[in-house]
């Protein structure tokens, strides 16, 4: 998951944004970015356009989320819909299990969770407001 770099689209005109910007941090999104840029369905896409304020369990404080792409599509029935899209691995939307020895693992993992969690919550406040939709794709969506 360590792998990172510049995407370069096809279709330029119908990304949102600087074109020469487009940063993946992962095969997974570089794999999705392909998918916007390519697919006649998706209009129009960004990735980390829009920012989403939440607030952070770990030092309740107010920080800054931005969600890895928003698109705006074309639905089988020819309507458009716009999505806010999280890309993650499948480990990180899930709660950690508790092993029988706490570890400073354990916990991190537990403070990416309730931070992940707290992003996410906010996440789907802000879509609902304005009628999208928000969701998360891990490697079972993908693959």
């Amino acid at each position: 998951m360590a792998y990172k770099g510049i995407y370069k689209p096809i279709n330029p005109t119908k990304y949102v944004g600087d074109v020469n910007r487009i940063q993946y941090r992962s095969l997974w999104e570089r794999t999705v970015m392909k998918f916007f840029d390519q697919s006649s369905a998706i209009l129009k896409w960004s990735s980390e356009e829009i920012v989403v304020p939440y607030i952070s369990p770990k030092d309740n404080r107010q920080h800054k989320y931005y969600p890895d792409f928003v698109i705006l599509a074309k639905t089988k029935e020819g309507k458009e819909k716009i999505t806010m899209i999280e890309v993650k691995p499948l480990s990180q939307t899930l709660p950690p299990k508790q092993p029988k020895k706490r570890t400073r693992k354990y916990f991190a993992m537990c403070a990416t969770y309730a931070i992940n969690m707290a992003k996410w919550d906010a996440a789907t406040k802000f879509c609902n407001v304005r009628h999208w939709e928000f969701k998360k794709l891990t490697e079972k969506d993908l693959y």
